[in-house]
Order: structure tokens, then C-alpha cells, then sequence
């Protein structure tokens, strides 16, 4: 019974996320959630009592997807600015794979404002790059002269900013290479000469299987 219900709010969420993605926060009706979830209207209200609370719960699955696999990243990958390339790697791969993904970012976008609780998120994804970067930068991968928080904050944008065009120009088809062409463009700036070959070795190494789920 539990496992049937756990199932169920799951569709639900899925339904909930494709159809914020396709017609956002505004647009979205719960009867368009529910055709998407393929589920009752008693099924939905079962488990979400009101649309915005199913805006934040598709919020909050982004995000923890998105944590889950950097955590996972972070401990699997010994160079900090290699993990730093991979989870954005990872992260584009699951807005164009996951609707989690791609329903949790157009909320967080359309709702984001600096009185917006949901700015925060962009916040804690700073500091995370921050971090990263400052260790890459411990670990001479990252010039010395760079202020890694502002790095961080330029890494931010613009994945913001590479993942948006992409979806309005291609539907995210060309997300990965929108990615590589942001990282060879960043890289001579921040890395030192004799490391680029190998940190840009891992810009164009193949997508890997996290396996977060």
C-alpha cells in the first residue's frame, strides 16, 4: 500500500512538472497536472492540497536531484574543478532528460525574486561552486589572482543563461555542446597553462551514469 501510494505522488509530480514546464506556473491548471499525471483529481488532492504547494514540492525534487548527484560527483571525482565541470555536465543532462528538471527550473525562474525563499537555492549553488573553486585553486588548478567567488557566481549565470537560450532555440537538443563551447571559453582565464589540457580533457569526455535515481 505504501509503495502503490509513494508511486502514485510520484506520477503526480511528474505530471506536475511537465506541465509546469510546458505552460508554467500561470498557465497550469490542475486539470491539465492531472492529464499529464495520469491519476485521479482524489488521488492528487491525496497527496498535494493546492497547486502551489505542488509548485514547491516539484521545486524542492529539482533541487534534491540536482544535490543528489553533486554529492555524488563530489565524492567520486578526487580534482575539485573536474567535479566542478561534471555536475554542470550532469546538471544539463537532467534538464534535458528529466522533467523534474526542466518543471523545477522554469518555477524556480519565474518565482525567484531576492524576496522569493526560492532565491535561495541560487545562493547555496554559489557558495557549493565557491567551494569547489576554491579548492581547484588549493589544488593549482585555478590561477591564484582569481577571486573564486565571483568565479562561482559567473558559473552560475552562466549556466543560467546557456541553458535558457538553448531551451528557447533547440528545446535543450544542444545543451551539452552549449556547455563545452561555455568551458573552453572560461577555462584559459581561470586555469593554469600547463593544467588546460587536462581539465579540458574532461570538458569533452563522455556523459557519465551517475546513477542518483
Amino acid at each position: 500500500m505504501q509503495e502503490r501510494a509513494a508511486s502514485t505522488r510520484q506520477a503526480v509530480l511528474e505530471g506536475a512538472a511537465a506541465s509546469f514546464d510546458k505552460f508554467g506556473y500561470g498557465t497550469a491548471s490542475l486539470s491539465t497536472i492531472i492529464a499529464h499525471a495520469g491519476v485521479s483529481k482524489g488521488a492528487m488532492y491525496f497527496h498535494f492540497s493546492s497547486k502551489e504547494e505542488l509548485a514547491q514540492a516539484v521545486i524542492d525534487a529539482q533541487l534534491a536531484l540536482a544535490t543528489a548527484a553533486t554529492v555524488t560527483i563530489i565524492e567520486q571525482t578526487p580534482k575539485a574543478f573536474d567535479a566542478l565541470i561534471l555536475i554542470t555536465k550532469e546538471l544539463a543532462r537532467q534538464l534535458q532528460t528529466e522533467s523534474i528538471a526542466r518543471g523545477g527550473m522554469r518555477l524556480t525562474l519565474e518565482s525567484t525574486t531576492a524576496q522569493n525563499p526560492n532565491a535561495r537555492s541560487f545562493d547555496d549553488w554559489i557558495e557549493m561552486i565557491a567551494t569547489l573553486t576554491g579548492r581547484a585553486q588549493n589544488e593549482g588548478d585555478v590561477v591564484d589572482d582569481v577571486d573564486v567567488v565571483a568565479l562561482a557566481r559567473l558559473i552560475v549565470a552562466s549556466f543560467t543563461g546557456v541553458q535558457t537560450v538553448s531551451e528557447m532555440l533547440t528545446g535543450r537538443a544542444d545543451l551539452q555542446l552549449r556547455m563545452t563551447e561555455m568551458w573552453h571559453l572560461l577555462l584559459p582565464s581561470v586555469v593554469p597553462r600547463r593544467r588546460l589540457p587536462r581539465v579540458r580533457a574532461v570538458v569533452d569526455g563522455p556523459l557519465i551514469d551517475w546513477n542518483v535515481h
